[in-house]
């Protein structure tokens, strides 16, 4: 039985120890944590980012500087829904152009959701929406 169990687990810690560099991302080149400042679009509405990238995932948020809450609705009818001041950023880094998806964050029930693209070019990554305001923003290591 100890036999087994020995067998067992020398077994079990050659495969994971294997398994464990074929499982690890590579570095990418544009590792790092990136910042920048959209132009206000159509939408006259800039966006702060901040994208953490490891490993070619990207993580981050896009904030609307001017975005605001609820106002006093003086006609008693309906409120209109908030503006997102709060964007999450997803995605992953590939050679070349690559889209990532971006997330409101909202109360309401009604989900938002749009694509990015993104190039990284001379030192920079630049972020273009693909719909809505349409705004670009050239980020900077930092």
């Amino acid at each position: 039985m100890k036999k087994l169990l020995l067998s067992f687990c020398l077994a079990f810690g050659v495969t994971a120890a294997l398994a464990t560099p074929l499982l690890a991302q590579s570095p990418s080149p544009l590792d790092g944590e990136w910042r920048g400042r959209s132009d206000g679009g159509s939408c006259n509405a800039p966006l702060d980012y901040v994208l953490f990238i490891e490993s070619g995932l990207i993580e981050g948020s896009a904030f609307d500087t001017t975005a605001r809450g609820p106002v006093p609705n003086l006609k008693k009818g309906p409120p209109p829904p908030p503006t997102p001041g709060l964007w999450q950023i997803h995605g992953l880094a590939k050679p070349g152009p690559f889209s990532l998806l971006a997330v409101a964050s909202v109360q309401a029930t009604d989900r938002r959701s749009g694509r990015l693209n993104a190039t990284f070019k001379d030192g920079a990554l630049t972020v273009t929406e693909a719909g809505g305001c349409g705004r670009t923003a050239r980020l900077s290591r930092g």
